[in-house]
């Protein structure tokens, strides 16, 4: 059963004024974490007052959340400690849907949401179908103004993927998802101003940097500026429905996700808080969750397939695999550890990076497509029979590797030089009749020794693909002309 608004009742809260904490990421090391050393504290023994332990639950989520690097910023952390170990809450996060699908990147906060509820606490998961209408500030320029049965379409989309990472049970710690256009759709201008915004000061608002930045250059519109009174309005509107008291985000999110902490003890004296997630980069600065072609790594097999997801995952850098396996999996101290000896180790066997790629791959898409990719990666690269894929994986596999490119077409005539040379895979003619005669061209994993070789109905994949390789590491697909 899918919950939604109107389950709970909101339960009273004391007032609060949040004191704000700023998170440095926990250092690597070998001791896999801060209480790896006999003489610092258990994580199984919560701290701080209210610390008593409540059946069923586990109360050291925060203590989790902090060995995984996963907290960038927070209000009062002790305070909110102490009230995960007095009892569940329920937490909120959101995601517009500002296209049709969740790109990699919306993955953290997710998951952190998962991560609460295994230990026992409710999540709330937001789709932002009246956010989504007007878009958060960014640094550059004005956003698309998307139509309203465009953002509706995408706003249905995406509520289904994140079904997919919490569970909608009966249970206590059952999810609940929300739509905000169920309080923003009515709400007029004149109870926008005088019920929100009152409680906001302009040049509070004028100070965020994504706004600063914006008046720097092009402007920005009212629109997008008014966008952090909406959301601040939902954390009021979800803790008055479902008794949330925590938000969690981005770290790009921080100054919407405070304003909702401020709006909460304005109106209604109430003590809520916030924690945000680090953003995800790369070890040199890179934007996380871009696919070979530049653009984003999407949750939807048909904008990025099953075979480029573990591809980009299994490409990961060692200095960026554990912090990811940290981020993104379920796995246990003990299996990290292992993992990052592994890494330092015996860094060519890429043990953490096949790990990550097959937990990612079986987290978004299931265990069934990660299986057919894996068999894909070995059969592409000559250890495995091509005959064994399915036509999906294969095909998505042979357009990865293309990247940018278009792949080949196999005539009725053409020879395997021609099939290297359009392939891209050499790049003349003359290249390519010296990789057949050197024994370094290969058709289906089978080695051609005839420049002259043209392939036989027989020898396409699913009657339509070749796969075509030059030497070890680089193959390359063709697909017959007119299939």
């Amino acid at each position: 059963m899918v919950r939604t608004l109107a389950h709970i009742r909101a339960r009273p809260r004391r007032a609060f004024l949040p004191r704000i904490v700023e998170h440095r990421r926990a250092r690597r090391s070998s001791a896999t974490g801060p209480y790896a050393h006999p003489d610092m504290a258990d994580p199984a023994q919560p701290s701080g007052p209210g610390a008593e332990r409540w059946e069923g639950v586990s109360a050291d989520i925060i203590d989790e959340l902090t060995w995984r690097g996963l907290i960038a910023q927070s209000t009062d952390l002790d305070a909110l400690r102490a009230e995960t170990a007095k009892g569940p809450i329920t937490l909120y996060a959101g995601f517009d849907p500002t296209a049709a699908s969740l790109h990699a990147g919306h993955l953290v906060p997710l998951l952190t949401l998962k991560r609460f509820q295994q230990a026992g606490h409710r999540p709330i998961v937001l789709a932002g179908g009246a956010t989504g209408l007007i878009g958060d500030p960014r640094d550059v320029g004005e956003r698309v103004m998307n139509s309203t049965d465009t953002v509706a379409e995408w706003a249905d989309r995406i509520r289904g993927q994140l079904q997919r990472f919490v569970d909608f049970d009966d249970s206590p710690t059952g999810a609940i998802i929300a739509n905000n256009m169920e309080w923003t759709g009515n709400l007029s201008a004149v109870d926008f101003l005088r019920d929100i915004g009152k409680h906001f000061s302009v040049n509070v608002m004028l100070a965020r940097e994504t706004v600063k930045r914006r008046l720097d250059s092009d402007g920005i519109s009212y629109t997008e500026f008014s966008y952090m009174l909406l959301q601040a309005n939902d954390f009021v509107q979800l803790r008055r429905a479902h008794g949330c008291h925590l938000q969690v985000g981005g770290s790009d999110q921080w100054g919407n996700i405070i304003a909702g902490v401020e709006l909460n003890r304005r109106l209604d004296g109430a003590q809520v808080h916030a924690l945000t997630t680090p953003l995800v980069t790369s070890a040199d600065g890179k934007k996380f969750g871009k696919s070979t072609g530049g653009g984003s790594l999407w949750l939807d097999p048909e904008m990025t397939s099953p075979y480029a997801w573990y591809q980009y995952f299994v490409n990961t850098g060692d200095a960026d695999v554990i912090r990811y396996l940290r981020w993104f999996t379920f796995l246990d101290r003990e299996e990290l550890a292992e993992l990052e000896t592994a890494t330092a180790e015996r860094p060519h066997a890429r043990e953490a990076q096949r790990r990550l790629a097959a937990e990612m791959t079986t987290l978004v898409h299931g265990e069934a497509h990660t299986r057919a990719v894996q068999l894909a990666s070995q059969a592409l690269f000559g250890r495995g029979d091509l005959h064994d894929l399915d036509e999906t994986t294969l095909g998505s596999a042979l357009a990865e590797a293309a990247g940018e490119g278009t792949v080949a077409e196999a005539g009725p005539e053409s020879t395997i030089v021609d099939l290297l040379v359009a392939s891209g895979l050499s790049d003349s003619r003359g290249a390519a009749r010296r990789a057949v005669a050197d024994g370094g061209a290969s058709v289906n994993n089978v080695r051609i020794s005839d420049p002259e070789w043209v392939p036989a109905d027989a020898d396409y994949l699913h009657g339509r693909w070749l796969v075509l390789r030059r030497g070890k590491k680089n193959f390359a697909g063709a697909r017959r002309a007119g299939r």
